[in-house]
């Protein structure tokens, strides 16, 4: 990166849970089912800005339930679906590590090793972006990153195993709800600043 270079805003997204519904180890086009407005809510925060970037754990691969090949066979079906729908996917970054089988690394959330690569490889301003997932690692991941971070926990109840909301975090029912609470701040100003130019009227 050089010094002329800006740094940009993301939005980090996990995947299962807060794109698609978790039905377990999705690694096949078949078994991807988007969750209610995600598509509607990526396209949003893509078109002020954002840059969108999947970082997900994906022990399957660990666990030899799928190899790397599947995975991007799906990445590449995802995005020409969001294509189809005016939306996009960035870039995907996955661990496919689990401790028990290839001992400890740096991108298993809730470190932040995924969110640190992705902010060198595509030169993102940490400090002014988002980390969005369903599970309480996603978030720590988020913050430990610099991110602000917002938690995804339905009325119908989250994953309670995973600890307490962490400080500063916040907490919504779905994606939609989140982007609307990242993007309240920039329509006030839009609707201030048309109301400042009627005023000159």
């Amino acid at each position: 990166m050089t010094e002329k270079t800006a740094l940009r805003r993301a939005i980090f997204l996990d995947r299962d849970g807060t794109l698609n519904r978790d039905t377990g180890y999705v690694h096949r086009k078949e078994d991807w089912q988007w969750l209610p407005g995600v598509p509607e809510a990526l396209k949003r925060l893509r078109a002020v800005g954002y840059v969108l970037v999947v970082v997900s754990n994906q022990s399957g691969i660990a666990r030899g339930m799928f190899d790397h090949d599947a995975l991007k066979r799906l990445e590449e079906w995802v995005n020409a679906d969001l294509a189809a729908k005016n939306a996009a996917i960035d870039a995907w970054y996955y661990c496919p590590h689990l401790p028990e089988i290839t001992g400890p690394c740096q991108c298993r959330k809730p470190e932040s090793g995924l969110l640190l690569r992705a902010a060198r490889d595509l030169d993102l301003d940490l400090a002014n972006s988002w980390m969005i997932g369903d599970r309480v690692r996603d978030v720590r991941a988020g913050l430990a990153a610099g991110c602000r971070s917002i938690l995804l926990h339905p009325e119908s109840g989250g994953h309670e195993d995973d600890g307490d909301v962490p400080d500063g975090v916040s907490v919504a029912p779905h994606l939609p709800a989140a982007g609307v609470h990242i993007l309240a701040p920039r329509m006030r100003e839009l609707r201030a600043a048309r109301l400042l130019e009627k005023m000159k009227e």
